[in-house]
């Protein structure tokens, strides 16, 4: 089926028109296949509806100038470089749905101001964050035991970083070019342990 700017196959987005600015995926529609919007660089806002369960491999990649972009509560996979180097994106939610942040989903969203993970992730990824260069802050929901490498390589004006009990291992250059970061933790915890070993000015939270 084809609608004036998608192509949906069995109910999954296959192939988006790479010079449409606005997109409206319909209804009935669970899956956006890998690659289905890769490069559509007109693209700037996508509204995804919540049947759709599963966001593919590299789905968005390269759509420089999307900056909105709601992921509905039902969605549970999000793919590798789903949305790797959408310079234009601000903001994101992730549902609570989502239990693993995968390598690279969000590198290089250099525009990218706040996100919010919640308690349900338990892994963050290889450079899943790296060169979110817009970011200051962030706060890893407790349930994450997994912090990847270079997670947050590259994320120049980050300050800080929370990081709760629930973290037992921070891969050794996940902060990596992150001159300025202060990592929040608790007393006693894996991240204090962390930061210390590996020089990173920390703050005990009360």
């Amino acid at each position: 089926m084809m609608n004036d700017y998608l192509t949906i196959v069995n109910e999954e987005v296959t192939k988006c028109d790479p010079n449409v600015t606005n997109v409206v995926i319909p209804d009935g529609v669970t899956v956006i296949r890998k690659y289905a919007f890769r490069y559509c660089e007109s693209l700037k806002s996508i509204t995804i509806p919540n049947g759709v369960t599963s966001i593919g491999v590299s789905a968005f990649e390269g759509c420089y100038n999307l900056k909105t972009v709601t992921i509905p509560d039902g969605v549970t996979s999000i793919g590798v470089r789903a949305f790797a180097y959408c310079k234009s994106l601000k903001n994101i939610t992730i549902p609570n749905s989502i239990k693993f942040i995968g390598d690279d989903t969000f590198n290089h969203c250099e525009s990218l101001e706040s996100i919010i993970i919640p308690n349900s992730v338990t892994f963050i990824g290889n450079y899943a964050f790296a060169y979110c260069k817009s970011l200051k802050s962030i706060i890893i929901p407790n349930g994450v035991t997994f912090i990847g490498d270079r997670a947050f390589e590259g994320c120049f004006d980050i300050e800080t970083v929370t990081i709760p009990n629930s973290v037992t291992s921070i891969n050794i250059e996940a902060f990596y070019g992150c001159a300025n970061v202060v990592i929040h933790c608790y007393k006693n915890s894996y991240a204090e342990e962390y930061a210390k070993e590996h020089y990173i000015p920390y703050k005990i939270i009360d």
